[in-house]
């Protein structure tokens, strides 16, 4: 290490002693520095050479001496050596990293510096004149460059690669390229050159020493042996040498499987056993080959290419466990076969033509399975059952016949029963021996046209095992509905309509479903109008007259006779109504209310309803006098006739003494009845101390308010009060 560094100092020195020349410029003002020559036409041509020019200095990087680093000298032709001359530098790291001694013009760089930060500075200089400061030659510009040192490692991108390989690949086969980096100058000696070698991985693996490629050493590396590996690779710089420095990377390979394996049982043979009551599609049981492959190449497919149970049973895999799983293909009998033998193959599902030599890739085992008795339910001749019946079928009739018999060999007998949740309206029964269906009520189609219901068959000797089946029961039509009107018809006839006016197309409908289908016929008798069939079934109503009147006949009811063409024949008779009403001459509807009679007749509706308020208010005032009775606390002060003596008259009038019979009847004091018939009709100044007279004095101002508030006519509401006042004044409401 330390040869190389002392050889490389001496080249140094070498070019700088070389560059001496270009590095340091003299001024030529005398005559030997001027060169001439002539030109075609006889003159003198001067040049002046130049002495102010620098190109390069060059520096250590990594200087560890304990003075400055010297860089270079300036110096101008003008200096003297008088100490006249001034040198000024600036630029990169002027000031800062380097530093000129003004008087000699030598550079010296104040510290260390790292070529990898900064390979190069790029300054420029000045002479000037120390006293006066009058520069003596122009601005100068120079580099000073930062020579390397093989002072950086080589460094990988990653710490820890990952990669992948075939197992079984051929030698030379590449893995992956891992490459490095290192941060010196790559223009300048080995520095940065990098050669790569592997220090762990060998035999398996080697690396291109150039690139960083790694690729495979072996033939056939097999995964089931070993999966993975571990490779330290190497990367050293000044190509190599001994000297140089490294940096190692580790590469983490694994091999990737290949169909390389075939599959294998790992039995010849297997015996299972399955319940001859196992549905169908039901697993008997599993069996597996092995494979040494993973993932796609160790996913089997199973078969089963002979046997006597080819039939009864398949195979599936179970993609997951790669297992293969028999199930029941047809249903199992133990009476009829007990034993039955398989013979399933396996194969690999995805085949690799590079490894077919490797084979054969399929294997064979032989399965036996045995069916084991069970006691099963009884089993229907039939499922479903479908039994058709007329709905006119009379209760407890035979509507048809359900079978089920034992499969054991003991062949028990069997027992019916309906389900009753299937028959909740309890319309049908069954024998329990025989299975013989019988209708409990009549049935009707219009009502339900299908019933289903669910039979039961248990054996007598063990009622759990029971099987049910289902039975339709389909109701079929016999012609037992009449036609009707398919809706209900609002229908008017104007007052100014003419003979054959058509006022309603008519339609019917029939419950029934007769196989023809349906065909109706119409007929009516009537004087007024009439009706044609339209062969379609619907009708047409037309008029027989014109001249139609409200006042002799506002509603006309026509009865239609509807009758169909089954067996038997049904018919019915619906009524169309047809109200009589005010059209204008286009034939639109002004009127057909009873309103617009009374309207006709002369009374307005104003009339109508003051004549419905003053009704209201007489039942109300009936009812304010018979709670005002109701509330009497006193008994009237007139008992009798001879009880006088506590009644008070008080009067406004003047009599002519004691011959002035004509003035009073003294019979009115002693009747408080006849006063208030007076105070009635206008003796409105005497004031009676009396139940009566006070009510009907409050009466009159109660009144008086229902006119105000109401405004009703005075001659009606005059009309209604002296009706009132006649039965009040002849006890009407005496309690």
């Amino acid at each position: 290490m330390i040869t190389n560094h002392l050889l490389l100092f001496v080249v140094i020195i070498i070019i700088l002693d070389s560059a001496v020349p270009l590095l340091t410029g003299v001024s030529q003002n005398d005559s030997a520095g001027i060169a001439s020559s002539s030109n075609s036409d006889g003159k003198i041509l001067r040049r002046t050479k130049r002495g102010w020019m620098w190109n390069t200095f060059v520096i250590m990087e990594e200087y560890t001496g304990s003075l400055d680093q010297y860089v270079g000298k300036l110096h101008s032709d003008k200096d003297r050596g008088d100490g006249s001359v001034k040198y000024v530098l600036s630029g990169e790291g002027a000031g800062m990293v380097f530093e000129i001694n003004a008087t000699s013009g030598d550079i010296h760089a104040k510290k260390r510096l790292d070529r990898e930060a900064k390979a190069f500075y790029t300054l420029r200089a000045q002479a000037v004149n120390r006293f006066t400061g009058q520069p003596l030659e122009d601005w100068s510009n120079f580099t000073i460059k930062v020579h390397d040192i093989n002072d950086n490692e080589p460094k990988f991108s990653k710490e820890t690669f990952v990669a992948t390989v075939p197992e079984m690949s051929d030698v030379g086969t590449m893995v992956i390229q891992v490459t490095a980096s290192d941060a010196d100058d790559e223009d300048y000696g080995n520095s940065a050159k990098l050669v790569y070698s592997i220090l762990q991985g060998q035999p398996y693996f080697s690396v291109d020493p150039s690139n960083g490629i790694i690729r495979t050493a072996l033939p056939n590396m097999i995964r089931e042996n070993r999966e993975k590996y571990q490779v330290v690779i190497q990367a050293k710089d000044m190509a190599g040498q001994m000297g140089g420095l490294s940096g190692t990377t580790v590469v983490n390979i694994t091999l990737q499987d290949v169909n390389n394996s075939p599959p294998r049982f790992p039995h010849t043979a297997y015996h299972l056993s399955v319940p001859e009551s196992a549905q169908v599609g039901s697993p008997v049981g599993r069996i597996k080959a092995n494979d040494a492959d993973v993932g796609r190449n160790a996913e089997m497919r199973y078969t089963i290419t002979s046997g006597d149970g080819h039939d009864m049973f398949s195979v599936v895999t179970d993609g997951e466990t790669q297992e293969a799983i028999i199930t029941v293909k047809k249903p199992l009998d133990f009476e009829g076969k007990r034993l039955y033998q398989l013979k399933v193959d396996v194969t690999n599902a995805y085949l690799d033509p590079r490894f077919l030599h490797m084979g054969p890739f399929t294997d064979s085992a032989t399965v036996r399975i045995t069916v084991q008795d069970v006691d099963e339910p009884p089993v229907f001749t039939r499922n479903p059952y479908i039994i058709e019946v007329q709905e006119d079928t009379l209760a407890g009739s035979s509507i048809g016949m359900v079978t089920a018999r034992d499969p054991d060999a003991d062949n028990h007998p069997v027992r019916y029963t309906i389900d009753r949740y299937t028959d909740l309206e309890r319309l049908f029964n069954i024998d329990s021996i025989n299975g013989t269906i019988y209708t409990l009520q009549s049935l009707d189609r219009e009502m339900s046209k299908w019933h289903n219901i669910s039979i039961a068959a248990s054996e007598i000797n063990n009622a759990g095992q029971i099987t049910r089946v289902p039975v339709f029961i389909k109701v079929l039509d016999i012609n037992d509905n009449a036609p009707e009107f398919a809706m209900f018809y609002e229908t008017f006839v104007c007052e100014n309509v003419k003979a054959g006016q058509l006022i309603q197309t008519i339609s019917a409908v029939d419950t029934d479903e007769p196989l023809v289908g349906h065909k109706f016929a119409f007929s009516l008798h009537n004087p007024n109008f009439t009706l044609i069939d339209n062969e379609d079934n619907t009708a047409r109503i037309l008029t027989r007259r014109g001249g139609f009147n409200r006042r002799e006949m506002s509603l006309y009811l026509l009865p239609v006779v509807i009758s169909d063409n089954d067996y038997p024949i049904q018919s019915s008779t619906s009524t169309l109504t047809v109200r009589v009403c005010a059209c204008d001459s286009d034939g639109n509807v002004r009127s057909c209310s009873t309103e617009a009679l009374l309207l006709s007749a002369g009374l307005s509706t104003g009339a109508l309803v003051a004549i419905l308020l003053c009704i209201i208010i007489l039942l109300m005032i009936v009812v304010l006098f018979a709670a005002l009775r109701r509330q009497r606390k006193k008994e009237p002060l007139i008992i009798s006739k001879e009880d006088v003596r506590d009644n008070v008259v008080s009067y406004n009038d003047e009599g002519g003494g004691e011959e002035d019979t004509q003035a009073f009847d003294i019979g009115t004091l002693r009747n408080p009845e006849v006063m208030d018939t007076n105070k009635l009709w206008g003796v409105k100044d005497i004031t009676l101390f009396h139940p009566h007279v006070t009510c009907l004095h409050h009466s009159e101002t109660l009144v008086t308010l229902l006119q105000l508030i109401f405004h009703i006519d005075n001659t009606i509401f005059s009309f209604f009060l002296s009706f009132f006042f006649f039965f009040t004044s002849n006890n009407a409401f005496q309690p």
